[in-house]
């Protein structure tokens, strides 16, 4: 498998799925190809349905830099679409919208995604931010992937952003999580033991036909050999830009941590994948409210407190990548609460889902 694991290391890659809803109703709207354009500071794509927009840098040197175009597509998106009576917003789903209502893009590879997955693709009005982080060798790309693994539940207690679908309470911090678990390939996932058991292990799907390519692995942490990044995928989308930056920062630190991990030739230990999977469970369950297992002393606790101990041990790494700043922004979540706790805070005023939707907008342009 050809692969683009180069270098240079630590590079910063954010993507963003976006809402687009009616300026005056606040639901959401068919309307992605209206706002497709060019834009100098990254992309500006389709994804899935017709109500979502995707945003996506370039490949950036430093978290300021990948923040510096995150804002200027947001700044794009958000005028052109005011423009045709629109806006924009951002969250892990919706709160009121239904999946019945909204329109699969006419793109080749979104038709053939309804075909093999029919009902399981159709009702995934989700939207979610993906983190790549670039690395100079394959195996340690593996590597960096196996451990990042670990760090998959605090990363959704921290982005948690979806307390709400169609119409419902949901009583969950991340409702997009279970949503997304539908999909074969996805969730926590397996360890490869380098890359040349990850390239085995695909060309065998390949083979068997069951995928196109890789990418139609849909995991939490994955390889992307195209990009030759790490790319981490468990986050709900941030409403405030300052989140989405802040926890960019959290990613490329703790894949620092990890690269240096491996240059070090030190053995990653080896947690049960269920512990694993059940930790990101009660992330998206509670968020930064409930407990987490302390993987190593088999000790449940809070999470807020183990995201701290995380922030502490990772500042060093984060000082030396230029990005200790943007922390500030894990500091505001573990402070004032998560996307999903501001939701409900907006909510319990008035049990208004069209005010929290508005909220929400205001918020993704601030």
């Amino acid at each position: 498998m050809e692969h683009h694991f180069h270098g240079p290391n630590f590079t910063i890659g954010v993507e963003e799925e976006l809402m687009i809803v009616d300026a005056e109703t606040k639901d959401l709207v068919n309307a992605i190809e209206g706002l497709l354009e060019e834009s100098p500071a990254g992309a500006i794509k389709p994804e899935l349905m017709e109500s979502v927009l995707e945003v996506s840098t370039e490949p950036c040197a430093t978290v300021a830099e990948a923040g510096d175009q995150l804002r200027a597509l947001r700044r794009q998106v958000r005028e052109t679409a005011e423009r045709k009576g629109m806006a924009i917003g951002s969250a892990g789903t919706h709160p009121f919208a239904l999946w019945e209502d909204q329109r699969i893009v006419a793109r080749n590879r979104y038709r053939e995604l309804i075909q093999a997955l029919r009902f399981v693709a159709r009702q995934e009005l989700i939207f979610g931010m993906h983190v790549h982080v670039g690395l100079d060798d394959p195996d340690k790309a593996i590597h960096v992937a196996n451990g990042m693994r670990v760090h998959v539940p605090v990363l959704t207690a921290l982005s948690a952003n979806s307390p709400f679908w169609r119409a419902d309470s949901t009583g969950l911090q991340s409702t997009r999580t279970p949503i997304f678990r539908a999909f074969p390939r996805v969730g926590v996932p397996p360890t490869f033991a380098d890359w040349a058991d990850y390239e085995r292990r695909i060309d065998f799907m390949v083979g068997a036909g069951v995928i196109e390519d890789y990418t139609w692995l849909w995991y939490d942490v994955r390889p992307h050999p195209q990009f030759g990044t790490v790319e981490i995928r468990a986050m709900d989308s941030q409403t405030r830009i300052e989140h989405t930056i802040a926890i960019t920062a959290l990613v490329q630190s703790m894949v620092k941590e990890l690269a240096e991990h491996y240059d070090a030739h030190s053995p990653l230990t080896d947690y049960p994948w269920e512990m694993l999977d059940e930790n990101k469970w009660l992330a998206a369950r509670h968020g930064l409210d409930g407990e987490l297992v302390d993987l190593p002393s088999s000790e449940r606790i809070a999470t807020k407190e183990l995201a701290r101990r995380l922030l502490s041990r990772l500042r060093e790494h984060a000082q030396d990548l230029g990005c200790e700043h943007e922390l500030e922004g894990i500091e505001d979540l573990l402070a004032r609460g998560n996307g999903a706790s501001r939701q409900l805070l907006v909510w319990e005023a008035n049990h208004d889902l069209t005010e929290v939707v508005a909220e929400i907008v205001e918020a993704t342009g601030a």
